[in-house]
């Protein structure tokens, strides 16, 4: 007998699954992929293009393992120890009324029981695994750490283990404590939940934890008294570096009390430690609770009541003599880690009492004062040399120095870059902005010590094409501190160029230029739609995409600001807050100083950057700013950077091969670093000292100038930088760049220079200190400055009475001439701007200058020109409209700077002249009427121009240029009759 299968037609049909789920699935991995590409992809490219993609490839490594490092140790502790505890779980859980309970809590998260134990401990992975990437630093400079040669005051261990091999022992015990109380918290929740673990039921004879979970807890609880006793051992290291009101590193409490009490407390957290191996292995809890009871008893005791003890009755009764060892350590450990071991210091009893021919030896420091304030005539360049309303100057302009006729000149720079913000709406699109409008044009240089006439900035290297002393050079600026966000350069070789270079009459108005991408690389191609794909993705511009200037020779420029190009390949840097130009054969070039520090440094003084370079520069420029807000008790210059304004290239040289920081930064990027004899002589002469590591010790010498440990803790003799008169409200006065001749050198050098004064809000505002560095590193013959970075500092008596910065300012503003002439140079609307107030070690004493500009007080084209020169010696003020005249006035006539015969129609300042009456208002009333009228012209002259120079018409910019300059000569010859 045969059976037939039949059909099953009571069955409804099999549906298909259908394919729009699995199609979204993929096209939104598809996406995904492609905007992760757009940022990671992008990054390779810029990296490879500038030759640091090992910088990149190392140090994703290095984060990327320490993720999954972190993310495995922190998952895998966690989810094992959440696994033991359920599946160590008891059979039979006591029948309780907490148990019923739980029972219920059970059943309800039974359905989500391998969810939680697979998500939880992957979240608290990833977790750990981001914090373990922050730290990737600590951990590669541990893995090339670096031998010092000097060996802590206390241990004799050298410095290179607190510097390199602390700070990660401190991270892996921190870590792993964290690590080891999440894993308990894991275990301690699911043998409670499951019934391993019971609270409450004193009268049960049942035990509270079951075997398993009494192993499980009591070795978690080992292992992290383990992790707390290394803590306790590596604090013993780490107090040599806490910081103090009176001084940091450990002190006589310390060292006596802490110390021992830290050894202490880890020998107790071991032996804590031993009675939870006890309790898992026999069962009782009252060991491990007793031991962790008499830990917290002796932190109390030890850690804390001991050491307040030996504070109170041993060293506040005696503090000074007791400190005096701690403080020497401290005193000598932050010297040598802010550079601070070779400061030349002389005593200085300045003069104050002026004589004639006082100023002759000092003539050619005198010669060389810079009256032009980088930090006022940025309008000035932007009126005269802006020519269109896209080119700019930064707000602050740079001082740097240039051999002109066969003399160092200082020299007030900038280079004219683009300013897309200055385009009309019409001309604002995205073909103008990423492909014409590309790149700035030239430098713009003037002498630091002259001026053109008017008191117009004295340029020697100007216009466009640029015309000067400079020579010739690449002069388009293609990256820059106010470039464009992105520019797409290059096109096929027969294009019409459309890049524009230039205004130019002569060429139908303009002068346009093609980057030759096929002979230069400055950026990623984008010549290819895989580029093209990812960088409109990246740039969110579909133009890339679609537009036929996008070629396949076209190169796309970003990330252009000098500053962020070296902080990307040298991310091991702190960079100086200023960035200069310079021209160096034949090339536009960025100068950016980079330091490697450290918070790890023993006995050394802590202090946060942003405080020690925050001035009135930083506080109102754009370019300039302060340094990042870290704490560091250690720092070196060791690395001078340059970027190629034309084509991008960053170049590192490492200045101090001797860092023991860069050293294993070298290590670790061991091809990013070129060394100093690579440097070309060209470029070695317009190296100069650091503005902001020269705050930071200055910051430093306040204090540290003292040497005796006694003096050093009564504090009597500290010192301040003093705020900047010029300038509201308080802020500390920036140092300034000058060629001056120190008591103790045989010629006038290139120096960076700052002042200080008494501290304390109440202190009177007398010079205590005068601070100088020699900042030229060589010369164009490649001849390094033996002198460079030597500090020099003059000490003036404890009863000096050389006026400060403050009381200066206040004699110059209220001194009768002064107050009378600002009165007459401001009749006629325009506002007086008094510039920078330089400091200078002349004549015995301390000579003080200070250019005052006049400005129109209305119009947006209104700019600085200087008109007069301040100038004290001790309480006497002069006035003049060139610096030679001001100094005789205050010398008697000769300040023994040689300005020429005196003109026949001026009267010597001490004599009364012969048809006036003593008691008679001095001057001729006609005098005072031509002056006023030629200053009234002379400002209406200045209007003129200005509004001339806005439309463009520079014809009538020369007549008015050519009015202000009779009118200023009228108002000099009226001012002679007075």
């Amino acid at each position: 007998m045969s059976f037939a299968s039949t059909p099953r037609t009571n069955q409804p049909p099999r549906k298909r699954r259908g394919a729009l789920a699995p199609t979204l699935v993929v096209l939104g991995v598809i996406v995904v992929a492609v905007l992760v590409l757009a940022q990671v992809w992008t990054e390779v490219l810029w990296y490879d293009e500038l030759g640091f993609v090992d910088v990149l490839t190392t140090t994703w490594g290095a984060r990327v393992v320490l993720f999954v490092l972190g993310f495995l140790v922190m998952a895998l502790a966690v989810g094992a120890s959440m696994r033991y505890g359920y599946a160590s779980r008891p059979v039979y859980a006591p029948s309780t009324p907490e148990q019923a309970s739980l029972d219920q809590y059970r059943e309800a998260i039974e359905p989500l029981r391998r969810l939680v134990m697979i998500v939880g401990p992957v979240l608290l992975g990833l977790f750990a695994g981001a914090a373990a990437s922050q730290r990737w630093g600590t951990v590669l400079l541990s893995m090339h750490a670096q031998h010092v040669g000097t060996s802590d005051p206390q241990y004799g261990i050298d410095l290179g283990f607190y510097m390199f091999t602390l700070p990660l022992l401190r991270f892996v015990v921190s870590f792993l404590m964290a690590v080891t109380v999440l894993a308990g918290i894991a275990a301690l929740a699911t043998q409670y939940l499951y019934g391993g673990v019971r609270i409450g039921g004193r009268g049960s004879d049942q035990p509270r934890t079951t075997k398993a979970a009494r192993i499980q807890l009591a070795v978690i609880g080992a292992v992290l008294m383990v992790l707390v006793a290394a803590s306790y051992w590596l604090d013993r290291y780490s107090i040599l570096t806490k910081t103090a009101e009176k001084f940091d590193g450990a002190a006589y409490t310390d060292v006596h009390a802490v110390i021992p009490s830290k050894a202490i407390l880890a020998g107790i957290a071991l032996v804590v430690a031993v009675t939870f191996v006890v309790t898992a292995v026999r069962g009782n809890w009252r060991l491990p609770l007793i031991g962790i009871g008499l830990m917290v008893v002796a932190a109390i005791a030890v850690g804390g009541i001991y050491p307040a003890i030996v504070q109170r009755f041993q060293v506040q009764p005696n503090q000074q003599d007791a400190e005096s060892e701690y403080i020497e350590r401290n005193i000598a450990a932050t010297r040598q880690a802010y550079g601070l071991t070779a400061v030349e210091t002389t005593e200085y009893d300045a003069e104050v009492t002026v004589q004639q021919g006082q100023l002759r030896e000092d003539a050619e420091t005198t010669a060389s004062v810079r009256l032009l304030d980088p930090q006022i005539v940025s309008p000035s360049f932007k009126q005269l040399e802006q020519v269109r309303t896209f080119y700019s100057f930064p707000d602050s302009l740079s001082v740097d120095r240039y051999e002109v006729d066969d003399q160092s000149r200082d020299t007030v720079i900038a280079a004219r870059e683009l300013d897309l913000a200055g385009l009309n709406a019409a001309q604002r699109n995205w073909t103008n902005d990423s492909t014409v409008y590309t790149h700035g044009f030239g430098v713009v240089a003037a002498f630091g010590n002259t001026t053109a006439a008017g008191g117009r900035p004295d340029f020697w290297e100007s216009g466009i094409p640029s015309r000067g002393e400079m020579g010739d050079y690449e002069p388009r600026i293609y990256f820059g501190q106010d470039s464009p966000t992105y520019s797409i350069v290059g096109a096929p070789e027969g294009t019409t160029p459309w890049e524009f270079d230039y205004p130019d009459d002569a060429s139908g108005g303009s002068v346009s230029n093609t980057f030759p991408t096929q002979d230069v690389s400055a950026g990623p191609s984008i010549g290819n739609p895989w580029n093209k794909l990812l960088y409109a993705i990246k740039f969110g511009s579909e133009q890339i995409l679609f537009s036929d200037r996008v070629t396949t020779e076209s190169q796309i420029l970003y990330d252009r600001d000098p500053r962020e190009r070296v902080e990307k390949v040298a991310p091991y840097l702190t960079l100086d807050g200023r960035v200069y130009p310079a021209v160096v054969e034949g090339k536009v070039v960025w100068i950016v100083d980079g330091y490697t520090t450290s918070n790890q440094y023993p006995y050394a003084a802590s202090l946060t950057l942003e405080s020690a370079t925050v001035d009135s520069i930083t506080q109102q420029s754009e370019v300039v700013e302060a340094l990042q807000p870290k704490a560091v008790n250690y720092i070196r210059n060791s690395v001078k950077a340059t970027v190629d304004a034309y084509d991008g290239t960053v170049t590192l040289y490492a200045w101090d091969d001797e860092d023991p920081v860069l050293k294993a930064w070298s290590e670790i990027y061991p091809a990013s670093l070129h060394p100093v004899s690579e440097m070309s002589g060209a470029l070695m002469s317009h190296v100069r000292y650091p503005e902001d590591l020269f705050k930071v010790q200055r910051s430093l010498l306040a204090r540290y100038h003292v040497s005796d440990p006694k003096q050093f803790f009564t504090g009597n003799d500290f010192w301040a930088v003093p705020d900047d008169p010029t300038k509201p409200g308080s802020v500390p006065q920036p140092p300034y760049y000058l060629t001056l001749k120190m008591p103790d050198q045989d010629a006038a050098a290139f120096s960076l220079t700052s002042t200080f004064i008494p501290v304390g809000q109440n202190a009177r505002n007398v010079l205590t200190g005068y601070l100088a560095v020699d900042a030229d590193a060589g010369d164009t013959a490649g001849k390094p400055n033996e002198g460079y970075g030597t500090l020099r500092l003059l000490e003036l008596p404890r009863d000096s009475t050389v006026p400060g910065p403050g009381q200066v300012n206040n004699n110059f503003t209220t001194d009768p001439d002064v107050a009378e002439m600002s009165t007459l140079l401001g009749r006629g609307g325009a506002d007086i701007v008094r510039g920078n107030l330089l400091t200078l070690p002349v004549g015995g004493g301390l000579l003080y200058v200070q250019p005052v500009y006049l400005q129109a007080a209305t119009g947006s084209a209104s700019f600085p020109l200087l008109q007069r020169v301040l100038v004290a010696f001790g309480d006497e003020v002069g006035l003049a409209p060139t610096l030679d005249e001001a100094l005789d006035q205050v010398f008697g006539g000769d300040s023994g700077v040689d300005t020429g015969e005196t003109p026949p129609d001026e009267t010597p300042p001490d004599e009364t002249p012969p048809d006036e009456e003593p008691g008679e208002e001095p001057g001729d009333p006609e005098a005072r009427a031509d002056l006023e009228n030629a200053l009234q012209d002379a400002n209406q002259a200045i209007q003129d121009g200005q509004a001339a120079l806005a439309k463009g018409d520079f014809a009538a910019y020369g007549e008015a240029q050519a009015r202000l300059d009779a009118a200023i000569k009228a108002a000099l010859d009226a001012e002679s009759r007075l």
